[in-house]
Protein backbone atom coordinates (compact mmCIF):
# COMPACT_ATOMS: atom_id res chain seq x y z
CA UNK A 1 0.00 0.00 0.00
CA UNK A 2 1.50 3.06 -1.00
CA UNK A 3 -1.16 5.70 -0.39
CA UNK A 4 -2.84 6.48 3.75
CA UNK A 5 -5.61 4.91 4.88
CA UNK A 6 -8.12 7.86 5.36
CA UNK A 7 -9.97 6.89 8.74
CA UNK A 8 -13.08 9.01 9.38
CA UNK A 9 -13.67 9.40 13.12
CA UNK A 10 -10.44 9.26 16.02
CA UNK A 11 -12.40 7.31 18.94
CA UNK A 12 -10.87 3.81 20.21
CA UNK A 13 -11.57 1.55 16.93
CA UNK A 14 -10.26 4.21 14.35
CA UNK A 15 -6.92 5.14 17.07
CA UNK A 16 -6.68 1.09 17.20
CA UNK A 17 -6.43 0.73 13.41
CA UNK A 18 -4.32 3.96 13.18
CA UNK A 19 -2.12 2.00 15.59
CA UNK A 20 -1.91 -0.97 14.11
CA UNK A 21 -1.16 -0.07 10.91
CA UNK A 22 1.42 2.13 12.12
CA UNK A 23 3.04 -1.24 13.88
CA UNK A 24 2.67 -2.64 10.08
CA UNK A 25 4.39 0.49 8.49
CA UNK A 26 1.44 1.50 6.42
CA UNK A 27 0.63 5.33 6.99
CA UNK A 28 -3.01 6.65 8.12
CA UNK A 29 -4.45 9.94 7.98
CA UNK A 30 -7.52 10.47 10.93
CA UNK A 31 -10.01 12.59 10.52
CA UNK A 32 -11.80 13.99 13.61
CA UNK A 33 -14.81 16.26 14.47
CA UNK A 34 -13.69 17.52 17.75
CA UNK A 35 -11.37 20.87 18.09
CA UNK A 36 -8.66 18.78 19.77
CA UNK A 37 -8.00 15.93 22.56
CA UNK A 38 -9.42 17.48 25.33
CA UNK A 39 -12.40 19.74 23.51
CA UNK A 40 -14.94 16.99 25.01
CA UNK A 41 -15.46 14.85 28.43
CA UNK A 42 -14.71 11.27 26.75
CA UNK A 43 -16.93 9.49 28.92
CA UNK A 44 -16.15 6.68 31.79
CA UNK A 45 -14.81 3.53 32.25
CA UNK A 46 -14.39 0.86 30.80
CA UNK A 47 -13.83 -2.89 31.07
CA UNK A 48 -11.39 -4.16 28.79
CA UNK A 49 -12.25 -7.84 28.09
CA UNK A 50 -9.55 -10.95 27.41
CA UNK A 51 -11.46 -12.10 24.11
CA UNK A 52 -11.86 -8.69 22.11
CA UNK A 53 -10.54 -5.78 23.58
CA UNK A 54 -7.42 -6.96 25.40
CA UNK A 55 -6.39 -8.75 21.92
CA UNK A 56 -6.46 -5.67 20.11
CA UNK A 57 -4.42 -3.91 22.54
CA UNK A 58 -2.07 -7.22 22.02
CA UNK A 59 -1.91 -6.37 18.16
CA UNK A 60 -1.23 -2.97 18.90
CA UNK A 61 1.53 -3.62 21.02
CA UNK A 62 0.37 -1.68 23.90
CA UNK A 63 -0.48 -4.10 26.65
CA UNK A 64 2.12 -2.70 29.03
CA UNK A 65 1.24 0.68 28.89
CA UNK A 66 -2.60 -0.38 29.16
CA UNK A 67 -1.39 -1.90 32.59
CA UNK A 68 -0.03 1.53 33.60
CA UNK A 69 -3.34 2.94 33.24
CA UNK A 70 -5.42 0.24 34.94
CA UNK A 71 -7.43 1.42 37.70
CA UNK A 72 -6.58 -0.87 40.50
CA UNK A 73 -9.68 -2.16 42.49
CA UNK A 74 -12.39 -1.53 40.32
CA UNK A 75 -13.11 -5.05 39.17
CA UNK A 76 -15.01 -4.77 42.49
CA UNK A 77 -18.67 -5.57 42.13
CA UNK A 78 -22.31 -4.75 43.64
CA UNK A 79 -26.00 -5.75 42.65
CA UNK A 80 -28.11 -4.18 44.35
CA UNK A 81 -32.03 -4.76 44.97
CA UNK A 82 -34.10 -1.83 44.22
CA UNK A 83 -34.53 -1.17 48.54
CA UNK A 84 -30.69 -1.62 49.03
CA UNK A 85 -30.31 -5.09 49.06
CA UNK A 86 -27.05 -7.13 48.63
CA UNK A 87 -27.56 -9.45 46.23
CA UNK A 88 -24.22 -9.89 45.05
CA UNK A 89 -20.57 -8.93 46.24
CA UNK A 90 -17.30 -9.73 44.86
CA UNK A 91 -14.46 -7.61 45.44
CA UNK A 92 -11.08 -7.31 43.42
CA UNK A 93 -8.43 -9.40 44.25
CA UNK A 94 -6.38 -8.38 40.55
CA UNK A 95 -6.76 -11.38 38.82
CA UNK A 96 -10.14 -10.25 37.07
CA UNK A 97 -9.64 -10.81 32.96
CA UNK A 98 -11.84 -7.80 32.92
CA UNK A 99 -9.80 -4.89 33.98
CA UNK A 100 -10.75 -0.73 34.15
CA UNK A 101 -9.20 2.04 32.70
CA UNK A 102 -11.00 5.38 31.80
CA UNK A 103 -12.44 5.65 28.18
CA UNK A 104 -10.08 8.77 28.02
CA UNK A 105 -7.29 7.28 29.24
CA UNK A 106 -7.63 5.24 26.56
CA UNK A 107 -7.43 7.44 23.78
CA UNK A 108 -4.97 9.69 25.12
CA UNK A 109 -2.77 6.45 25.25
CA UNK A 110 -3.65 5.42 21.63
CA UNK A 111 -2.90 9.19 20.56
CA UNK A 112 0.15 9.34 22.49
CA UNK A 113 1.50 6.10 20.27
CA UNK A 114 0.94 7.70 16.84
CA UNK A 115 3.28 9.77 15.00
CA UNK A 116 2.65 13.19 15.07
CA UNK A 117 0.42 14.89 12.50
CA UNK A 118 -1.93 11.27 12.09
CA UNK A 119 -4.79 12.79 13.66
CA UNK A 120 -6.33 16.05 11.68
CA UNK A 121 -8.56 17.94 14.18
CA UNK A 122 -11.57 20.16 14.15
CA UNK A 123 -12.56 17.84 10.51
CA UNK A 124 -16.10 17.03 11.00
CA UNK A 125 -17.37 14.78 7.71
CA UNK A 126 -20.36 16.42 6.74
CA UNK A 127 -20.75 13.78 3.48
CA UNK A 128 -18.96 11.02 1.27
CA UNK A 129 -19.65 10.35 -2.43
CA UNK A 130 -17.89 7.87 -4.46
CA UNK A 131 -15.85 9.54 -7.77
CA UNK A 132 -15.83 8.30 -11.10
CA UNK A 133 -12.36 6.52 -10.73
CA UNK A 134 -13.46 4.48 -8.13
CA UNK A 135 -11.72 6.55 -4.81
CA UNK A 136 -14.42 8.24 -2.31
CA UNK A 137 -14.43 12.00 -1.57
CA UNK A 138 -14.91 13.21 2.03
CA UNK A 139 -16.48 16.62 2.73
CA UNK A 140 -16.11 18.33 5.23
CA UNK A 141 -18.22 21.23 6.94
CA UNK A 142 -15.33 23.81 6.49
CA UNK A 143 -15.95 22.88 2.70
CA UNK A 144 -12.76 21.37 2.13
CA UNK A 145 -12.17 17.73 0.65
CA UNK A 146 -10.25 15.13 0.80
CA UNK A 147 -9.78 11.94 -1.92
CA UNK A 148 -9.37 8.80 -0.77
CA UNK A 149 -8.04 5.45 -1.75
CA UNK A 150 -9.11 3.79 0.94
CA UNK A 151 -11.74 4.91 3.74
CA UNK A 152 -12.78 3.87 6.48
CA UNK A 153 -16.00 4.86 8.39
CA UNK A 154 -15.19 4.96 12.47
CA UNK A 155 -17.05 7.90 12.69
CA UNK A 156 -20.02 6.45 14.84
CA UNK A 157 -23.54 5.70 15.14
CA UNK A 158 -24.50 8.91 12.72
CA UNK A 159 -21.69 7.86 10.54
CA UNK A 160 -21.39 9.87 7.13
CA UNK A 161 -19.02 7.23 5.49
CA UNK A 162 -22.34 4.82 5.97
CA UNK A 163 -24.00 5.76 3.29
CA UNK A 164 -21.79 5.15 0.69
CA UNK A 165 -22.23 1.26 1.87
CA UNK A 166 -25.65 0.79 3.04
CA UNK A 167 -28.96 2.73 3.78
CA UNK A 168 -29.63 1.12 6.81
CA UNK A 169 -30.12 4.45 9.51
CA UNK A 170 -30.12 4.17 13.16
CA UNK A 171 -33.24 3.64 15.32
CA UNK A 172 -34.58 4.98 18.42
CA UNK A 173 -34.72 1.54 21.08
CA UNK A 174 -36.99 2.66 23.29
CA UNK A 175 -34.24 2.88 25.89
CA UNK A 176 -32.27 6.11 27.19
CA UNK A 177 -30.09 5.99 29.56
CA UNK A 178 -29.43 9.33 31.78
CA UNK A 179 -26.24 10.11 32.97
CA UNK A 180 -24.92 11.80 36.56
CA UNK A 181 -21.92 12.88 38.19
CA UNK A 182 -21.28 12.70 41.88
CA UNK A 183 -17.81 14.71 42.89
CA UNK A 184 -15.63 14.11 45.73
CA UNK A 185 -18.22 11.28 46.85
CA UNK A 186 -16.33 9.82 49.65
CA UNK A 187 -16.63 13.01 51.56
CA UNK A 188 -19.46 14.77 49.90
CA UNK A 189 -21.61 11.59 49.12
CA UNK A 190 -20.41 9.45 52.15
CA UNK A 191 -23.66 7.30 52.03
CA UNK A 192 -23.97 6.69 48.09
CA UNK A 193 -20.71 5.80 47.69
CA UNK A 194 -20.77 3.67 50.24
CA UNK A 195 -23.52 2.28 48.73
CA UNK A 196 -21.76 2.01 45.02
CA UNK A 197 -18.81 0.64 47.12
CA UNK A 198 -15.22 0.36 44.96
CA UNK A 199 -16.14 -0.83 41.52
CA UNK A 200 -19.42 -1.30 39.52
CA UNK A 201 -22.51 -1.27 41.06
CA UNK A 202 -26.07 -2.38 39.60
CA UNK A 203 -29.55 -1.35 41.25
CA UNK A 204 -32.14 -3.57 39.84
CA UNK A 205 -35.90 -3.44 40.51
CA UNK A 206 -39.17 -5.44 39.52
CA UNK A 207 -39.44 -3.47 36.29
CA UNK A 208 -37.82 -4.54 33.07
CA UNK A 209 -35.93 -1.87 31.47
CA UNK A 210 -35.43 0.17 34.28
CA UNK A 211 -32.40 0.18 36.73
CA UNK A 212 -29.48 2.79 38.93
CA UNK A 213 -26.10 1.51 37.92
CA UNK A 214 -22.91 3.36 38.64
CA UNK A 215 -19.11 3.12 38.18
CA UNK A 216 -16.44 4.20 40.75
CA UNK A 217 -13.76 6.16 38.42
CA UNK A 218 -10.52 7.64 39.20
CA UNK A 219 -10.60 11.22 41.38
CA UNK A 220 -13.06 9.73 43.76
CA UNK A 221 -15.97 10.35 41.23
CA UNK A 222 -19.18 8.55 41.13
CA UNK A 223 -20.56 8.02 37.36
CA UNK A 224 -23.85 7.02 37.56
CA UNK A 225 -26.35 5.21 34.44
CA UNK A 226 -29.97 5.87 35.03
CA UNK A 227 -32.05 3.27 32.63
CA UNK A 228 -35.51 4.26 31.42
CA UNK A 229 -37.68 2.53 28.88
CA UNK A 230 -39.56 5.68 28.13
CA UNK A 231 -40.60 7.22 24.36
CA UNK A 232 -38.08 10.21 22.76
CA UNK A 233 -41.49 12.18 23.64
CA UNK A 234 -41.48 12.02 27.08
CA UNK A 235 -37.50 13.21 27.35
CA UNK A 236 -38.37 16.11 25.57
CA UNK A 237 -40.89 16.85 28.06
CA UNK A 238 -38.38 17.32 30.43
CA UNK A 239 -35.90 20.66 30.75
CA UNK A 240 -32.64 19.23 30.92
CA UNK A 241 -31.70 22.71 31.42
CA UNK A 242 -33.20 23.25 34.49
CA UNK A 243 -30.98 20.83 36.43
CA UNK A 244 -32.64 20.26 39.68
CA UNK A 245 -36.45 20.05 37.99
CA UNK A 246 -35.00 17.44 35.90
CA UNK A 247 -33.33 15.23 38.53
CA UNK A 248 -36.64 15.31 40.28
CA UNK A 249 -38.59 14.31 36.87
CA UNK A 250 -35.90 11.29 36.44
CA UNK A 251 -36.04 10.29 40.42
CA UNK A 252 -39.79 9.99 40.88
CA UNK A 253 -39.72 7.22 38.11
CA UNK A 254 -37.93 5.30 40.99
CA UNK A 255 -40.11 6.22 43.59
CA UNK A 256 -40.34 3.81 46.44
CA UNK A 257 -36.11 2.83 45.59
CA UNK A 258 -33.40 3.03 48.50
CA UNK A 259 -32.56 6.74 48.83
CA UNK A 260 -28.61 5.80 48.28
CA UNK A 261 -29.72 4.69 44.80
CA UNK A 262 -32.10 7.17 44.04
CA UNK A 263 -29.34 10.06 45.60
CA UNK A 264 -27.61 8.70 42.25
CA UNK A 265 -29.74 10.95 40.46
CA UNK A 266 -30.75 13.64 43.01
CA UNK A 267 -27.30 14.32 44.67
CA UNK A 268 -25.74 14.79 41.03
CA UNK A 269 -23.22 17.37 40.83
CA UNK A 270 -24.25 17.85 37.30
CA UNK A 271 -27.59 18.89 35.78
CA UNK A 272 -28.86 14.94 34.46
CA UNK A 273 -27.49 13.90 30.62
CA UNK A 274 -29.95 11.97 28.33
CA UNK A 275 -28.10 9.59 26.16
CA UNK A 276 -30.99 7.84 24.16
CA UNK A 277 -29.71 4.59 22.92
CA UNK A 278 -29.89 4.14 18.58
CA UNK A 279 -29.09 0.87 17.41
CA UNK A 280 -28.54 -0.58 13.40
CA UNK A 281 -30.56 -3.50 12.35
CA UNK A 282 -28.82 -6.86 14.07
CA UNK A 283 -27.09 -8.52 11.53
CA UNK A 284 -26.33 -5.88 9.17
CA UNK A 285 -24.63 -6.67 6.25
CA UNK A 286 -23.30 -5.11 2.64
CA UNK A 287 -22.20 -5.75 -0.57
CA UNK A 288 -18.58 -5.12 -1.14
CA UNK A 289 -18.10 -1.12 -1.79
CA UNK A 290 -14.54 -1.04 -3.59
CA UNK A 291 -12.45 1.53 -1.69
CA UNK A 292 -14.41 1.73 1.74
CA UNK A 293 -15.50 0.07 4.87
CA UNK A 294 -16.75 0.88 8.35
CA UNK A 295 -15.68 -0.17 11.50
CA UNK A 296 -17.50 0.29 15.44
CA UNK A 297 -20.56 1.75 16.16
CA UNK A 298 -20.42 3.13 12.52
CA UNK A 299 -20.99 -0.57 11.45
CA UNK A 300 -23.05 -2.43 14.46
CA UNK A 301 -24.41 0.14 16.23
CA UNK A 302 -25.95 -1.81 19.30
CA UNK A 303 -27.26 -1.40 22.87
CA UNK A 304 -24.78 -0.91 25.49
CA UNK A 305 -23.98 -4.09 26.92
CA UNK A 306 -20.16 -3.24 27.90
CA UNK A 307 -18.77 -4.79 24.50
CA UNK A 308 -19.17 -2.44 22.09
CA UNK A 309 -15.88 -0.20 22.48
CA UNK A 310 -14.29 -3.40 22.74
CA UNK A 311 -15.43 -4.60 19.61
CA UNK A 312 -14.66 -1.39 17.77
CA UNK A 313 -11.04 -1.77 18.83
CA UNK A 314 -11.10 -5.57 17.86
CA UNK A 315 -12.35 -4.31 14.53
CA UNK A 316 -9.49 -1.68 13.90
CA UNK A 317 -6.99 -4.19 15.10
CA UNK A 318 -8.15 -6.91 12.82
CA UNK A 319 -8.82 -4.67 9.65
CA UNK A 320 -5.46 -3.38 10.41
CA UNK A 321 -3.87 -6.65 10.31
CA UNK A 322 -5.64 -7.71 7.27
CA UNK A 323 -4.22 -5.28 5.37
CA UNK A 324 -0.93 -5.87 6.42
CA UNK A 325 -1.31 -8.99 5.45
CA UNK A 326 -2.58 -8.50 1.95
CA UNK A 327 -0.58 -5.42 1.02
CA UNK A 328 -1.17 -5.91 -2.86
CA UNK A 329 -4.75 -6.44 -2.69
CA UNK A 330 -6.82 -4.17 -0.40
CA UNK A 331 -10.07 -5.49 -1.83
CA UNK A 332 -9.18 -9.15 -0.36
CA UNK A 333 -7.80 -7.57 2.69
CA UNK A 334 -11.33 -5.71 3.09
CA UNK A 335 -13.61 -9.03 2.05
CA UNK A 336 -11.22 -11.25 4.58
CA UNK A 337 -11.90 -8.49 7.35
CA UNK A 338 -16.01 -7.49 6.54
CA UNK A 339 -16.83 -11.51 6.84
CA UNK A 340 -15.05 -12.24 9.70
CA UNK A 341 -16.70 -9.26 11.37
CA UNK A 342 -20.35 -10.20 10.29
CA UNK A 343 -19.65 -13.34 11.83
CA UNK A 344 -18.47 -11.72 14.81
CA UNK A 345 -21.55 -9.30 15.29
CA UNK A 346 -23.79 -11.77 14.75
CA UNK A 347 -23.05 -14.21 17.05
CA UNK A 348 -24.59 -13.12 20.16
CA UNK A 349 -22.39 -13.32 23.40
CA UNK A 350 -24.54 -16.78 25.49
CA UNK A 351 -25.76 -15.47 28.63
CA UNK A 352 -24.39 -17.87 30.18
CA UNK A 353 -20.87 -17.00 29.29
CA UNK A 354 -21.50 -13.47 29.67
CA UNK A 355 -22.88 -13.68 33.05
CA UNK A 356 -19.83 -15.67 34.55
CA UNK A 357 -17.52 -13.75 32.90
CA UNK A 358 -19.27 -11.16 34.67
CA UNK A 359 -19.87 -12.70 38.15
CA UNK A 360 -17.78 -15.69 37.90
CA UNK A 361 -18.97 -19.26 39.08
CA UNK A 362 -21.51 -20.16 41.16
CA UNK A 363 -23.93 -17.74 40.70
CA UNK A 364 -26.82 -17.06 43.18
CA UNK A 365 -29.98 -18.46 41.62
CA UNK A 366 -31.78 -14.83 42.61
CA UNK A 367 -29.06 -12.79 40.37
CA UNK A 368 -30.24 -15.58 37.59
CA UNK A 369 -33.90 -14.98 37.88
CA UNK A 370 -33.09 -11.12 38.33
CA UNK A 371 -31.26 -11.34 34.63
CA UNK A 372 -34.04 -13.71 33.44
CA UNK A 373 -32.67 -17.31 33.05
CA UNK A 374 -34.98 -18.95 34.92
CA UNK A 375 -32.86 -22.47 35.25
CA UNK A 376 -29.29 -22.74 35.00
CA UNK A 377 -28.26 -24.93 32.08
CA UNK A 378 -25.98 -27.93 32.82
Amino acid sequence: MHTPVTIIGAGLGGLTLARVLHVHGIPSAVHEAEASPTSRLQGGMLDIHDYNGQLALEAAGLMDEFRGIVLEGRQALRVLDADGTVLFERGDDGTGDRPEAQRGDLRRMLLDSLPEGTVHWGRKAVGARTLDDGRHEVTFDDGTTVVAGLLVGADGAWSRIRPLLTGAVPEYSGTSIVETYLYDADTRHAAVAKTVGGGSMFGNGTTEGMGINAHRESGDTLHAYVELNKPLEWFDAIDFTDAEAAKARIAAEFDGWSPELTALITESDIAPIHRPAFTLPFGLRWERVPGATLLGDAAHLALANGEGANLAMLDGAELGKALAARPDDVEAALTEYEQAMFVRCETPIKEDFLLESIFGDGIPERLLHLFGIEERKA
